[in-house]
């Protein structure tokens, strides 16, 4: 589990992509002090798990269904990527919570500015978008932030300078590929509301079914 609060930025030291695989080699300095072999980093949002170390990088495999779902195989030597160690539980949680798990991949559509802000759009699948909702949290490339405004192709985010300098987002442009992972209490909410196999529909929401059911 993590918090979408990224650590520091990693340098892409070496990648191997193979038919059903991926070897990624990543330089490092925040994320590897107490990192053991078997930890889970958040490369850009995907959880994956340390299978070498060394002094100043580390090594994780990546499988075929990681490289489909996300963004990884677009990687080349000298990128740059999002690290964020996994969460303890004596750690201020300053972002949501964040699985790893990505659910797809978006596109930047559009960039503009609003005051110090910039504005992102970014278009996805209905499948997605239908989780994501405006003042409700999204993690975009591991990066935990707040929806803005969500339509029926599109949704968007505000990013303060300091995100924009400190992670990938701020080397992205328009046409870039970002992996979205959307709330993970929302998923769950959803699913216990569908019935059988979620062909029906779903029952309707309301603040006495959820005390009722133990959400509030």
């Amino acid at each position: 589990m993590f918090t979408g609060i990224i650590e520091e930025l990693g340098l892409v030291a070496d990648i191997q992509i193979l038919p059903d695989a991926a070897y990624l080699t990543i330089e490092a300095d925040k994320v590897l002090k107490g990192t053991q072999i078997g930890d889970s980093i958040a490369v850009n949002g995907v959880c994956l798990t340390v299978v070498k170390l060394q002094d100043t990088r580390f090594t994780v495999d990546v499988m075929s269904e990681t490289l489909k779902k996300t963004n990884l195989a677009e990687l080349t030597r000298g990128g740059r990527v999002n690290l964020e160690r996994a969460l303890q539980l004596s750690t201020r949680l300053g972002g949501h919570l964040v699985s790893g798990h990505v659910d797809g991949i978006g596109t930047i559509q559009k960039i503009s500015k609003a005051g110090i802000a910039e504005v992102f759009e970014i278009s996805t699948s209905p499948a997605l978008l239908h989780f994501i909702l405006p003042k409700g949290s999204v993690a975009i490339d591991g990066i935990s932030l707040t929806v803005v405004q969500a339509e029926s192709q599109f949704f968007s985010v505000s990013l303060i300078p300091h995100t924009r300098q400190e992670t990938t987002l701020g080397l992205k442009g328009v046409g870039s590929k970002v992996n979205l992972e959307t709330d993970l209490i929302g998923k769950y909410v959803a699913r216990f509301l569908e019935k059988g196999s979620g062909k029906e529909e779903p029952q309707n929401l309301s603040m006495e079914f959820l005390a009722q059911h133990g959400f509030l």
